[in-house]
């Protein structure tokens, strides 16, 4: 059962009510481009899924059962959303083959903590193919099949562009480690110099 504020929200959502769906605008635009962001290689991108989810929403709102929790209900059409973006502005295939896979090895990087904007940054520098498999995958918990018939792609395709984007992340926050590591240590440097 969802609040009685959302449900107001909601009931004048559905009668185009345009106080209304800016309220249910602004109450779930973090929740939404959090999302989006997750998806898209940068913020501009990531508004353009936002809107174009957003529209979606409050277009089928009538669809939403109210006896089911709402925020799952948006978060599903903004990945769907996500999706939609990511197929309509594929020019190339960048999707590899599994057989020019290597292996991947899980806990080779010891990090220590990574903020929530970090990570988010390095998923936005995977290529297209890889991000998105990557979010279905570790983030939404799709199965490879369903990757594979969400983006019509194989299902090794789906594991090959997994273990890729694990890959380049991997190397993204290593490479990361040691630079913050080497930044350490000539501030340790200077500070021994200056003593």
């Amino acid at each position: 059962m969802i609040d009685r504020g959302l449900q107001h929200l909601i009931t004048g959502c559905k009668k185009q009510d345009r106080s209304s769906q800016k309220g249910l605008y602004k109450a779930y635009y973090g929740f939404a481009m959090s999302i989006c962001l997750r998806y898209a290689c940068n913020r501009y991108e990531a508004s353009e899924i936002l809107n174009e989810g957003f529209f979606k929403v409050l277009t089928n709102i009538r669809n939403y059962d109210t006896d089911k929790p709402f925020k799952p209900w948006i978060g599903k059409i903004m990945t769907n959303a996500a999706i939609d973006y990511y197929r309509a502005n594929l020019k190339t295939n960048q999707f590899d083959d599994l057989g020019k896979a290597g292996t991947f090895t899980d806990g080779a990087v010891i990090v220590g903590k990574l903020a929530y904007q970090d990570i988010l940054a390095f998923i936005q520098r995977l290529t297209p193919a890889y991000r998105t498999v990557f979010n279905l995958y570790a983030i939404d918990g799709y199965t490879h099949k369903e990757i594979s018939e969400i983006l019509d792609i194989s299902i090794g395709t789906s594991k090959s562009n997994l273990f890729k984007a694990r890959q380049r992340l991997q190397d993204m926050i290593l490479s990361e480690s040691r630079l913050a590591e080497a930044t350490h240590k000539k501030i340790r440097k200077i500070n021994s110099n200056e003593l």
